[in-house]
């Protein structure tokens, strides 16, 4: 069951601001939460509900033991309501639905709570319906609406509630996110050290590439210290072939990053943050082969691969120039 000091610790700032508000007693009519999924958007929703309709309350926290707070848990408050994306988006009849709620008195007491899920997949009119209840706000009544896609609300709805953006997910529940998405151990350390959106990981995993692009990377560094006559060939039959479009070849430079950042913690012993789990060993046996001061050279000729592709060199040049680059220092 959560609190508000232990969501505190999913999402400090947002909590504070949440905290100060409701002890003043100064709840805006209508809230947007916006963060990447899995940022704890949800249950801070339902928590704020509890404190909202709360019996008990004791400053800011709801005391989860009366009927209001066990209804809300048990996800059955006949005042609070729901609403989700039927198949792809956000239908005008739901708004409709929640409009004609509106007008009635809460079935408990005054107050109503609507939360709204995925709020950026309402259709055209959908959003324009539900302006009805932001421009003409009803004290007793919280609207809170959610969405990844922030940018995707119209301008009118953003204008009328309170934005409160939700901060990534640091990296171990992050990464504990993405491994209850089915996703393996490997690909996991390594998406978290790429990425805090959870929508860029869904992208990065279809059709496997993230698991093709890691195997390539793993590939051309061995070659690099131990079959550099290789490395051209794996550049040209692999590299190139699997880091085909300009974004997944910035994003093959940050994976070469990440294993250069891999060795430099090799290097002092600390192993508990790198990205490239399953490859302690290679790791280890390529930073005895090299000093701290080249592998920060090494990521510096990366950053200097990176603003060259971003001048659209070709890819296969930028490439080659990296490796002999890196041999050479």
């Amino acid at each position: 069951m959560n609190t508000w000091n232990k969501l505190a610790e999913l999402q400090p700032r947002v909590i504070d601001i949440l905290i100060r508000t409701l002890n003043k007693k100064r709840l805006a009519h209508a809230y947007l939460f916006e963060g990447s999924r899995g940022t704890g958007k949800k249950k801070v929703a339902l928590q704020l509900a509890k404190s909202f309709f709360c019996e008990n309350i004791q400053e800011a926290e709801p005391c989860q033991t009366c009927s209001s707070c066990r209804r809300i848990e048990s996800g059955n408050h006949p005042d609070v309501h729901i609403i989700s994306p039927e198949g792809q988006s956000i239908k005008k009849h739901q708004i409709e639905h929640l409009q004609k709620e509106f007008a009635y008195r809460g079935v408990e007491s005054i107050k109503k709570v609507y939360i709204v899920e995925d709020a950026d997949k309402m259709t055209a009119s959908a959003a324009n319906s539900i302006l009805k209840f932001l421009e003409e706000p009803n004290g007793a009544t919280l609207a809170i609406l959610m969405t990844e896609q922030g940018k995707n609300i119209l301008p009118t709805i953003q204008s009328r509630s309170q934005l409160l953006s939700f901060a990534p997910l640091a990296r171990d529940p992050f990464i504990h996110l993405i491994v209850n998405e089915g996703i393996s151990k490997t690909n996991a350390h390594l998406l978290a050290s790429l990425t805090t959106s959870f929508e860029q990981v869904k992208v990065f995993v279809e059709d496997d590439w993230i698991a093709q692009a890691r195997s390539v990377v793993i590939q051309l560094m061995e070659e690099l210290y131990d079959r550099p006559s290789q490395l051209l060939f794996t550049i040209q039959e692999k590299w190139l072939g699997t880091f085909k479009e300009k974004a997944q070849q910035e994003i093959g430079l940050d994976m070469l990053l990440l294993w250069f950042r891999d060795l430099l913690f090799a290097k002092v012993g600390n192993l508990d943050t790198i990205s490239f789990i399953d490859q302690v060993d290679l790791l280890k046996k390529q930073a005895l082969q090299s000093s701290q001061d080249k592998i920060s050279n090494h990521m510096a000729a990366v950053l200097t691969a990176k603003k060259q592709l971003q001048a659209n060199v070709n890819p296969q040049l930028v490439m080659e120039k990296l490796m002999l680059s890196i041999q050479e220092g």
